[in-house]
């Protein structure tokens, strides 16, 4: 079958801008999706976490560059994973997205998170973020979506994460995703989960961290700590990539009435 998202006997990706270069297409979209998740990340969290919310995310981040963003993807795929020796990951059939994405958010809404340890949030969350990986609902940008709406997610149950750490390490974080997921029909169980919750450990204690730095600065203005204030206090030092002093902190909040 011909891929439709292809311009026809090439192997780019028909876009927004109408780039025929794969170069000229890969530094576009690094550009655009950079700037949109950005926003993302130092915005505030989503309202709800299902697979309508996930698509809404994908739309946000690639609206610039693809006009099916936000759109299952109507054809089967497969991608060369060098970690598995050029074998690709087995992602869901198309006609199973919708299905195998919801089953996946239905668990990660129903686990009782506050009761978790952090060693046993990163083991479970982990799981359920390869989980939904796995489905790769999207032509294109599934990583990108799926990490960031599963980090908007953990966040929402209190547990900060360094999601810049993911950033970072893009290619291990792809690698780690690939062999937490590396279960297949004919090859058997090959999955190793072990390389994907060492680097989420590591996020969620840099971001819990992170949260307890900024409590200790709202406790010194003499303001009450809350989850609201430190979410507020966060997303600001996100946006400016700048942790921020009692002092500024404490006309921030007075500022965005913030104060009792």
């Amino acid at each position: 079958m011909k891929d439709p998202y292809l311009y026809p006997h090439t192997d780019i990706l028909k876009n927004l801008a109408d780039i025929r270069d794969r170069e000229m297409l890969s530094c576009m979209e690094a550009e655009y999706t950079s700037i949109r998740l950005a926003e993302l990340v130092t915005g505030e969290s989503v309202s709800r976490f299902d697979f309508a919310a996930l698509c809404d995310m994908h739309h946000y981040i690639f609206q610039d560059i693809y006009e099916w963003a936000g759109k299952i993807r109507i054809i089967n795929i497969e991608k060369s994973e060098p970690a598995l020796g050029g074998i690709s990951i087995e992602y869901s059939d198309c006609f199973d997205i919708v299905k195998d994405a919801t089953f996946v958010l239905d668990k990660m809404n129903q686990c009782t998170w506050e009761k978790a340890s952090i060693d046993e949030v990163a083991e479970i969350f982990s799981k359920y973020l390869a989980e939904l990986w796995k489905v790769h609902p999207y032509r294109e940008g599934n990583t990108r979506t799926v990490i960031t709406f599963c980090s908007q997610f953990i966040e929402s149950k209190g547990f900060y994460i360094d999601s810049d750490l993911f950033k970072d390490h893009a290619q291990y974080m792809r690698t780690a995703l690939a062999a937490a997921t590396a279960l297949f029909s004919d090859l058997g169980d090959k999955r190793k989960p072990e390389y994907l919750e060492k680097i989420v450990l590591d996020a969620l204690e840099r971001g819990q961290e992170m949260k307890q730095r900024v409590s200790d600065v709202i406790k010194e203005t003499g303001l009450r700590v809350t989850e609201s204030r430190i979410r507020k206090i966060v997303y600001w030092n996100r946006l400016e990539r700048h942790e921020h002093g009692e002092q500024d902190v404490r006309l921030y909040l007075l500022q965005n009435r913030e104060c009792e």
